[in-house]
């Protein structure tokens, strides 16, 4: 991406270093935050507008099949967080030149742990291993409290990373146990209140340490109080010892405070399987949790034989359970075109970018949609482009006939902007992030 450096004064220069070396926050502007640096547009009331703005407009066919994707230029105005005009390009207008690269949706992180991370801190990798999930919450009981200590600048840090790779939103989980008891609560809402204008988050109490094992439920009780979306949970069976008991404590507080549910779930033998079973029988129970539910991880289903995942895909469609997968692969491939053919929300994330559970996050989750791709041989033109949906949260800008659905006037102007000419080859080639727009406030 190219730097604004060369076009900004040395009097400014000066001005804002002085500025950050005394802790004040800039609200960047269009010339220092986006590669259209030579650009000398003006900003009113919240208005911003856009020449040059690649956008995909159908499919080309050849014997059938999608052979390539149609786009075009077009000229595009923002108001008030709202896309308000699309319409043909205006070359000569004096709007922002968005230099013909493409326009897609925002990225979206549905599945990552902003509380609890080294990014932003010195280099650590991963300790060895023992004594499985009990062992890995001991060792989190010795560091959490040292990690809380610059937690919110951390936070920070990883945001920043998350839109440098097109990312304006993400759902974080959040620790809630008795070590950090609502501290890391606390302090990742100072982080997002202090990026509110150019990220968007929503949170899930997460009890990572066990709702019973280490006494959590209380605890969890008041966080779900905080101003926070989900009540999380994570291996009812071998955390807590009781996957009836976990879930029922879970699901009742989900109810009893209008919050969805998000669960981490890694157990592969028999209690994974009984946790999934468990949970579709409680949300159809409780048809205020559909679509508002989540299975994280869900290893469980990719060593399922083929009929049971294909029962199980029915399953979990019908109580509208989403998955949230960081698309592992080596012995372990989700069954996710399984999920996609019985309309399953399939969702991802980043999970750790580094941190003491792993440390190769690279922040992007059009890698994950590339990833997604390779495993599945999503190769043409029709399902690179298809694959994308990963990466926006389910957002295409093509339906499925070529028939342009966004952007359209009155949508959110959460846009990312591409070197690329169109979704196959951003989700093919990983290409670059130019420029991420979030609420009309341009952001990176």
């Amino acid at each position: 991406m190219k730097t604004s450096d060369n076009n900004i004064s040395r009097k400014d220069f000066i001005r804002n270093s002085a500025l950050a070396v005394a802790g004040v926050t800039l609200i960047p502007n269009i010339m220092a935050a986006s590669p259209f640096s030579d650009e000398k547009s003006v900003f009113s009331k919240g208005k911003i507008s856009f020449k040059n703005i690649r956008l995909e407009t159908g499919f080309d066919y050849q014997d059938g099949e999608v052979s390539s994707t149609k786009t075009n230029l077009f000229y595009i105005e923002v108001e008030n967080g709202k896309i308000t005009k699309v319409s043909p390009n205006e070359p000569h207008a004096n709007a922002v030149d968005a230099k013909g690269f493409l326009m897609l949706p925002a990225f979206k992180d549905m599945h990552i742990h902003l509380d609890k991370t080294f990014y932003g801190d010195q280099w650590q990798a991963v300790r060895k291993r023992t004594g499985g999930i009990k062992g890995m919450i001991e060792l989190e009981q010795k560091m959490l409290p040292e990690m809380l200590k610059n937690s919110t600048f951390k936070a920070e840090k990883m945001i920043e990373l998350l839109q440098s790779k097109g990312t304006a939103f993400a759902r974080s989980h959040v620790n809630i146990e008795p070590t950090s008891k609502l501290q890391s609560l606390k302090n990742l809402q100072k982080a997002l209140d202090h990026k509110k204008k150019g990220f968007g988050a929503e949170l899930v109490a997460f009890p990572q340490h066990g709702v019973f094992y280490t006494d959590s439920a209380s605890y969890l009780k008041e966080a779900a109080q905080m101003d926070i979306d989900f009540i999380g949970g994570v291996d009812p069976f071998n955390v807590d010892g009781n996957i009836e008991k976990v879930v029922d404590f879970t699901v009742q507080l989900a109810l009893d405070h209008q919050k969805g549910i998000d669960i981490h779930l890694h157990e592969t033998g028999d209690s994974g399987l009984k946790t999934v079973e468990y949970l579709i029988k409680k949300v159809n129970e409780n048809p205020s949790l559909k679509g508002k539910t989540y299975l994280s991880h869900c290893f469980i289903l990719a060593k399922l034989d083929k009929t049971k995942q294909e029962e199980m895909a029915e399953k979990l469609s019908e109580a509208q359970i989403g998955i949230v997968s960081t698309i592992p692969f080596g012995g372990l491939v989700m069954p996710i075109p399984t999920l996609y053919k019985h309309n399953v929300t399939v969702l991802t994330g980043n999970d750790s970018i580094v941190d003491h559970w792993n440390t190769f996050g690279t922040g992007s989750v059009l890698q994950k949609a590339n990833l997604m791709a390779q495993l599945y041989g999503y190769s043409t033109e029709f399902l690179l482009s298809r694959s994308l949906k990963l990466a926006t949260a389910n957002v295409l800008p093509l339906d499925d006939k070529g028939n342009q659905q966004w952007p359209k006037a009155g949508d959110q102007a959460d846009f990312v902007l591409l070197n690329a000419s169109c979704s196959a080859e951003a989700v093919s080639r990983i290409s670059n992030v130019e420029s991420l727009v979030h609420q009309g406030n341009i952001v990176f």
